[in-house]
């Protein structure tokens, strides 16, 4: 596959652009393949990215029931961060954080990598002395992060009213080297460079059933026909329930709407991501001028990828007191994904009890941050039977009481 280049722009430039290749190939199903993974997301994606640079295992196929990157990998705020108080939360984090910064290079696609930064507002006491609690764990795990005062969140932030009657700034925990991405050039980015290897990406083909013999997977059942496996990895985010009950398992893990929405475009007035857990909403501005706005999840169960207008009251009323600007703004766009959450809202990365299956789900809200380093211990995982950035994460934690309780840490899911 040809290099992206200054020079391959400009060569295309002088032939008016016809000259380009399809950026990954959509190949038929083959009968048999040493590794399937379930979900063609960033997750999915980059596990079989890994799986290739890292252990050379290039016989793969990501099969996929919609299209490329359709589902919370193209439904999301692009937020990345790794400012968790846990410790294998910040590892695992900080990891992708890493892997982000040079990612662009790393795949010969631009992604957008945009270390702007993120502010984590305190604006109760309680607040305060958690972010302060956090900032020195940070410190402990290597993670650059520091407790800042309300004056200088509002020099960072000019937009920002800090002396909300309600919700006053307290001061907040920045990382400088946190910021966004671009959601869908992260999946064709990867999705390109899988193609490249070898791999093929299997768009439209749905999982209808999971084949089993003496307790070891064999293969999938598909809409496409039937595919034989060595290896089965399941990333499937919020359907991951439904694809684990094919093979005869059940997760600790439930299945709720997260919903956002942008504004129309407007001239910059904000270069920096500001989240704010006590009102439960968290706002940036994109490239092209909107400003991008998310809150929580759904307070009830579904599977939903629409928007509705109870989400739109509650992120918007919480945030106009924070930043009265947006209260003139008219919305342009609005969008629901599917997350999946576990109990303590921590993901499992992780082996099955059907051999050679393994599963990686219970992302809930904090998904997009982790691809490059969920995809990283993922691939570990399958390939050598264990990872240190995913040992912690396995689903095995729930009835052994170890929980990471990033809910209790961070006061809010993710």
């Amino acid at each position: 596959m040809k290099r992206y280049s200054v020079f391959a722009v400009a060569r295309e430039a002088q032939r008016y652009h016809s000259g380009w290749e399809r950026a990954w190939r959509s190949p038929e199903p083959q009968k048999s393949y040493d590794v399937i993974i379930v979900g063609a997301g960033g997750h999915g994606l980059a596990t079989a990215y890994y799986l290739g640079k890292n252990f050379g295992i290039t016989n793969v196929a990501i099969i996929e029931k919609g299209w490329l990157g359709g589902g919370n990998t193209g439904r999301n705020t692009t937020i990345i961060r790794s400012n968790y108080l846990q410790d294998p939360s910040a590892a695992i984090y900080e990891k992708a954080r890493d892997l982000y910064e040079t990612l662009s290079q790393d795949l010969n696609y631009n992604v957008m990598f945009s270390p702007r930064g993120v502010i984590m507002l305190a604006q109760t006491h309680h607040e305060v002395r958690g972010y302060q609690r956090t900032a020195h764990a940070n410190a402990l795990q290597g993670v650059k992060t520091e407790f800042i005062g309300p004056e200088k969140v509002k020099e960072i932030v000019p937009i920002i009213n800090i002396d909300g009657p309600r919700y006053p700034v307290l001061g907040g925990l920045l990382q400088k080297r946190g910021g966004t991405a671009r959601h869908d050039a992260v999946a064709w980015g990867y999705a390109r460079a899988c193609s490249d290897m070898g791999m093929d990406i299997i768009q439209k083909c749905e999982v209808t059933g999971v084949r089993r013999i003496a307790g070891r997977v064999v293969g999938v059942e598909t809409t496409k026909g039937s595919i034989d496996c060595n290896k089965l990895g399941i990333v499937v985010a919020g359907h991951s329930g439904v694809l684990a009950d094919m093979a005869g398992l059940r997760l600790p893990i439930e299945s709720a709407a997260l919903q956002a929405l942008v504004s129309e475009p407007i001239k910059p007035c904000m270069d920096v991501v500001v989240m704010a857990n006590t009102v439960h909403g968290y706002m940036s501005q994109s490239d092209k001028g909107e400003m991008v706005i998310g809150g929580g999840t759904d307070s009830f169960n579904n599977y939903t990828q629409r928007g509705s207008f109870h989400h739109i009251e509650e992120t918007v009323r919480a945030l106009v007191e924070t930043f009265p600007m947006i209260s003139r703004l008219k919305m342009l766009r609005q969008w629901g994904g599917i997350v999946d959450m576990t109990g303590d809202r921590s993901p499992i990365i992780s082996k099955t009890p059907l051999e050679n299956c393994f599963i990686n789900c219970g992302w809930g809200t904090g998904g997009f941050k982790a691809i490059p380093g969920s995809g990283w211990a993922m691939a570990e995982l399958m390939a050598k039977g264990y990872s240190p950035l995913a040992n912690e994460f396995s689903v095995d934690r729930f009835k052994e009481g170890r929980f990471i309780d990033e809910s209790v840490a961070a006061g809010v899911a993710h």
